[in-house]
């Protein structure tokens, strides 16, 4: 991600209800710059690693996803932040860029867990992620107070090495068609 993404995922984003299960707000133009300062920063101190989602069909951005929580010593990190404009909402956008972060990670860097948390509300990102594969672990409870002041419980998902060769496989499949 970078700061010139700024007006254009602004355009995409803002008013379509895509942050409604973020742990921090995100409703204004102030907010979405904000937003992706922090991205900015945080990749370059290389505590995140977040990228832009492009659309090919589009050649520009439809959401933005991250690598978080990176635990080099134990070969482990999240896959997380992940947000799409509704119109690429359930294509292969979203499905292509968890397959290259989780083929990265397993592949390039080593990793022997990629983990994955969304909001017990958030009925779509569950339901994708179950999708890719994925294996629903548990709920950490009040795990996160949000910006309108609700606990959030947290499910908890994960591919772990010996499962990657089928999620591979699965995503790959999914991909094809």
């Amino acid at each position: 991600m970078r700061l010139d993404h700024f007006e254009r995922l602004a355009e995409i984003a803002l008013g379509q209800d895509i942050f409604r299960y973020f742990p921090i707000a995100i409703d204004t133009k102030e907010q979405m710059l904000a937003y992706v300062q922090h991205c900015v920063a945080a990749t370059n101190s290389g505590s995140m690693l977040v990228w832009v989602t492009i659309s090919r069909d589009h050649d520009a951005p439809v959401g933005a996803t991250s690598y978080l929580n990176v635990d080099g010593p134990n070969r482990k990190l999240e896959i997380g932040g992940t947000w799409i404009a509704p119109e690429w909402q359930r294509t292969a956008c979203n499905t292509e860029a968890k397959y290259l972060q989780l083929r990265h990670a397993f592949e390039t860097l080593g990793c022997v867990r990629v983990e994955f948390k969304t909001d017990s509300l958030n009925t779509k990102s569950r339901a994708a992620l179950l999708r890719t594969g994925a294996v629903e672990e548990g709920t950490m409870r009040n795990h996160i107070i949000m910006p309108d002041g609700r606990f959030r419980h947290s499910l908890y998902f994960s591919v772990i090495d010996s499962e990657w060769r089928a999620v591979k496989k699965r995503l790959e499949t999914m991909l094809a068609t």
